[in-house]
């Protein structure tokens, strides 16, 4: 069983979105997905994000996902959330994902905003409740018109709260005025899904982070939300602005690259990316660590 939730934090508060290990020659590194979970979780995770777009997801099999689902479980799933993502662009594929991960033992879903087809937000709205009618997990929504176009009105994410399973939103549409709103009238537990605006949502009620630094700095993302759950905004503050160059660093190109490289360069399980994602250059590997070293970041 997952760690004990709460309506106000059902996945906990601190998550990272997983990086997918891959071996030399590509294939899914089960071993490493293991020890780098177990890493995570014992730097303070409270939850695993698997096979969301940080886990390459794209250029994952449904079968690779959920053997990495199951292998993470074994791994930790007995001290932190185990969430899968089972969001695509095809309504019924990803009720196939869901069901599967929750045959597989999974305690939680995300559902990303079907991406790239630009449905209106009726569309939206059968999507996200038809996913969530086709298991009894408990689903986290993803919020990311950048990546899929369409944003999740507010007024759509209202409708949706009102489905029992669906509990939680990941917010990356990095606007504060309308999460306000929707924290207010949705009642949905609201993570943020943008490392530079952790602090900044927790202020107008977000209960804590779904993040991509996480694999790099999880103990100064605890202490940061514990601090402002606490009430000591103004260490919260020194902590935000202290990780500053570390969300800069660790977004110059795409997520995953540079946490597979900054992975890599602490000895941790990453290995290869899969097409059309690249390796960083040289210069690019420079520059992520001058950035993670000026964030207090050991390498």
């Amino acid at each position: 069983m997952a760690p004990t939730s709460t309506p106000q934090t059902p996945f906990g508060r601190v998550l990272t979105a997983m990086v997918t290990p891959f071996t030399a020659d590509g294939a899914l590194d089960l071993d490493g997905a293991q020890r780098l979970a177990a890493h995570l979780v014992d730097a303070g995770n409270d939850g695993l994000i698997i096979n969301g777009t940080t886990g390459e997801s794209p250029t994952t099999s449904d079968a690779e996902k959920s053997d990495l689902v199951r292998a993470v479980l074994e791994a930790v799933g007995d001290r932190a959330h185990v969430v899968a993502g089972v969001g695509t662009n095809n309504t019924q594929h990803s009720i196939e994902l869901a069901r599967a991960a929750e045959r597989t033992g999974a305690h939680g879903l995300l559902v990303v905003t079907p991406y790239y087809n630009k449905p209106p937000q009726e569309g939206l709205y059968r999507h996200f409740k038809a996913i969530a009618d086709a298991s009894g997990l408990p689903v986290m929504l993803y919020d990311i018109p950048g990546r899929s176009g369409v944003p999740i009105n507010t007024e759509t994410l209202v409708r949706l709260a009102e489905h029992p399973r669906i509990v939680a939103n990941k917010d990356a549409k990095g606007d504060l005025g309308r999460a306000s709103w929707a924290i207010a009238r949705s009642g949905l537990a609201w993570y943020s899904g943008d490392d530079m605006l952790n602090l900044p949502l927790l202020s107008v009620g977000a209960v804590g982070f779904v993040s991509v630094v996480g694999h790099v700095v999880t103990p100064e993302l605890r202490s940061m939300v514990e601090a402002f759950v606490a009430g000591d905004v103004h260490k919260a503050t020194e902590i935000h602005q202290k990780l500053l160059p570390v969300f800069t660093g660790m977004f110059r190109t795409q997520g995953v690259m540079t946490t597979k490289a900054a992975l890599a360069l602490q000895g941790l399980p990453a290995g290869p990316l899969r097409a059309p994602m690249v390796e960083l250059t040289a210069e690019e590997t420079e520059q992520l660590k001058i950035d993670l070293a000026a964030g207090g970041v050991q390498l």
